[in-house]
């Protein structure tokens, strides 16, 4: 059986402080990778960038996952609610 190595990029607070047009830069470079099937692991506290970028969100709250919402269930409504569960 083949084995293909998994492709993965972590990033945290990537685009935090840098100017809007670096900022859209970074954000193709994410969208550009999981086309191309990396795996990216996005921690960002900018939620309209985390919305904007998403297929799945996890919510984390005191340490604890309180949500794992796919893409299309992810809308800041449902986010701020399980931050504060």
């Amino acid at each position: 059986m083949a084995r293909h190595p998994t492709r993965r990029s972590f990033t945290g607070q990537t685009t935090r402080g840098i100017d809007v047009g670096a900022k859209a830069e970074v954000q193709q470079s994410i969208t550009r990778l999981a086309d191309q099937g990396v795996a990216i692991l996005l921690i960002s506290s900018e939620l309209p960038e985390v919305l904007h970028l998403d297929n799945r969100v996890l919510v984390m709250h005191r340490g604890r996952l309180t949500a794992d919402l796919p893409g299309e269930l992810a809308t800041e409504e449902a986010v701020m609610k399980a931050a504060v569960s």
